[in-house]
């Protein structure tokens, strides 16, 4: 029988050799992780300064919680968008229009900054919270080619990468402050500076490099099996979708995401308040960063390997720890600021990659991106709600009470995923 022309599609090719397919989902994890450096550097220099640099033109701590909160609001629409981008044109058409778009919102806050407009401001982070959503999105790229076994490591791969960006941003902001303050630009606008050209290049390399598309190519084996009743690379595809997987990772990303954010906001105005300098709190949020992503290689290897359900119950664990030490430590001690926020990051290093492993699990590649961008709607608006009620808990009671509330909030995840295993 002759094959016809859709067949003889180079996806063939890659279907028909385990070796060439491997070497493509390779090639992805390398594209991917590249961008995530960039995505990282500009995510945390924003998320460092931004809370300090409302407190300086509000003039308040109430509203210092604001920043966060317009830019993760931003990056639930725009999840939604680059989601349902990457679903019609795929990865590398959503993931680099997302990116640049984040950097355009930085030279916003800059500008913002400059002509010391509150208005300009809160308008730009909304716009900044497409890279971070973007940088969150991208994730999920390395999983379209790998099979369930790898997924949590392909996660895991690539945002390990994101420790390089987002450990060097925080490091950076006493650095990029005396660089602005130099050339007539408000210190705390410097990070933003960086933002700009870090989501930028980031949002470059995705669209030169991101050739064959991974998830046009998982929706391309899918319709080859369907269309010829095989299952070649079927161990990369699935065949249908799982409601109560999607609840249940959605549920632990959430979750994770609302303790995480309400915390890191308010720990740099919590330190400015008790005398530490922007060094010591570059130094703290370079940490709570560096947990947020250099453990991934481990922790990807650990959910594929015992499970998700487990590790989800580690990470609500993990993050009743770091509110509990974030509360008890002495406004003087660095070093315990630094364990509590490294445990709130490893917290949600494991929630975010045993949740995106479970979501990844139960989508079929004909509607998964547009099913995890609307997932990270709901993760961006649980930042959203911890960013904007952080700064209000914080001030009408204490630091210490924000810390323990997030932790014990945080326990919510162990009946939901024992919910999870029950048939």
């Amino acid at each position: 029988m002759e094959m016809s022309g859709s067949i003889k599609d180079p996806v063939q090719d890659y279907i028909a050799s385990p070796e060439q397919l491997k070497r493509m989902y390779r090639k992805v994890l390398v594209v991917v992780s590249i961008s995530q450096i960039f995505g990282g550097a500009g995510l945390a220099a924003g998320i460092t300064v931004g809370a300090l640099l409302a407190q300086e033109m509000l003039g308040t701590d109430a509203f210092a919680g604001v920043p966060a909160a317009l830019f993760t609001l931003g990056s639930a629409g725009a999840a939604l968008i680059v989601g349902r981008l990457s679903q019609r044109y795929g990865r590398r058409t959503g993931l680099s229009a997302g990116f640049i778009v984040g950097g355009l919102g930085s030279i916003g806050v800059v500008f913002a900054a400059v002509f010391h407009s509150v208005l300009l401001l809160f308008v730009s982070l909304l716009i900044y919270g497409a890279g971070t959503a973007t940088n969150l999105q991208a994730r999920y790229a390395g999983t379209d080619l790998a099979s369930q076994k790898q997924r949590a490591t392909a996660v895991s791969i690539t945002m390990v990468m994101t420790t390089f960006g987002a450990v060097a941003g925080p490091n950076l902001v006493g650095i990029m402050g005396e660089i602005a303050r130099s050339i007539g630009i408000p210190a705390l606008a410097g990070p933003f500076v960086l933002s700009a050209a870090a989501y930028i290049l980031a949002g470059a390399v995705l669209f030169m490099l991101l050739r064959p598309d991974p998830l046009d190519m998982a929706k391309k084996i899918a319709s080859y099996n369907k269309e010829n009743n095989q299952r070649m690379g079927s161990d990369l595809i699935n065949n249908h979708s799982d409601k109560k997987g999607l609840a249940v990772g959605a549920t632990v990303m959430v979750l994770t995401q609302l303790v995480m954010v309400a915390i890191m906001t308010m720990t740099p105005v919590h330190m400015k308040n008790h005398g530490h300098g922007l060094s010591e709190v570059g130094m703290v949020i370079g940490f709570h960063i560096g947990a947020m992503y250099l453990p991934s290689l481990i922790t990807g290897v650990l959910v594929d390997k015992i499970g998700r359900t487990a590790m989800s119950i580690a990470s609500g664990i993990i993050l009743l720890l770091a509110g509990l030490v974030a509360a008890s430590a002495p406004s003087d001690s660095v070093f315990l600021l630094i364990v509590a926020l490294s445990l709130l990051g490893l917290g949600w290093n494991f929630g975010l990659i045993s949740g995106t492993a479970q979501v990844v699990d139960s989508t079929m590649p004909a509607t998964r991106a547009k099913t995890q961008g609307t997932l990270d709607v709901f993760i961006a608006l649980a930042g959203a709600s911890g960013g904007a009620l952080s700064g209000m808990v914080a001030a009408n009671s204490s630091f210490a009470i924000l810390s323990i509330g997030g932790g014990l909030l945080s326990l919510l995840l162990i009946p939901v995923v024992i919910w999870s295993r029950r048939h």
